[in-house]
């Protein structure tokens, strides 16, 4: 896959991923999936009035963590553990002069991570709310639910994407059911 354009979100791609194609040719793949979903959304839901180019940019850029995460199946030769990528890759983008954007990336995780959750799971993230707030990133949290990295160009169905989220509760599954009857 090769994809060049002067926007914003390949130069932060191209900056990051230059040393490992295979992710980066993953990372454009699926968040292209994912930016194509969440603008169906946004063209199905005019009166949602989500901002369509940010809308595309933080589905661009809402991974762009992952590298720093030990997932070798997907060509990942970090340290972190994977789920660290959310907030790593908020990090990134806030040093970037993004602060919207890496709020996308950092409350994509699942269908956002309470602090109650982080808690209880002991998870290896910052103790605090990472939970989508805007109608951007609920979007851009649900679009990303339907496609995996591991095969990345199947897009799941509902049902399939709800039994990925009911390996860590209900909660979530009623989460993005919700989301189900706002954006579909």
């Amino acid at each position: 896959m090769t994809e060049r354009s002067d926007s914003m979100w390949m130069r932060l791609i191209d900056k990051y991923y230059s040393d490992n194609q295979p992710l980066r040719d993953l990372l454009i793949l699926h968040s292209r999936l994912v930016a194509d979903k969440a603008l169906k959304v946004a063209a199905l839901h005019p009166e949602l009035n989500l901002d369509i180019r940010f809308l595309e940019e933080a589905s661009m850029l809402h991974d762009i963590g992952i590298f720093l995460t030990d997932a070798p199946s997907i060509h990942c030769f970090g340290k972190n553990h994977y789920i660290c990528h959310g907030y790593l890759g908020a990090d990134l983008l806030r040093d970037e002069g993004l602060p919207l954007h890496a709020l996308v990336a950092e409350r994509h995780t699942g269908t956002g991570l309470t602090l109650k959750q982080i808690l209880e799971r002991d998870l290896p993230v910052p103790h605090r709310e990472m939970v989508p707030l805007s109608a951007e990133e609920k979007v851009i949290c649900f679009a990303d639910k339907f496609f995996s990295k591991t095969r990345p160009e199947e897009e799941k169905t509902v049902e399939q994407a709800e039994y990925s989220l009911s390996k860590f509760g209900q909660e979530g599954v009623n989460i993005f059911r919700d989301w189900c009857r706002l954006f579909l």
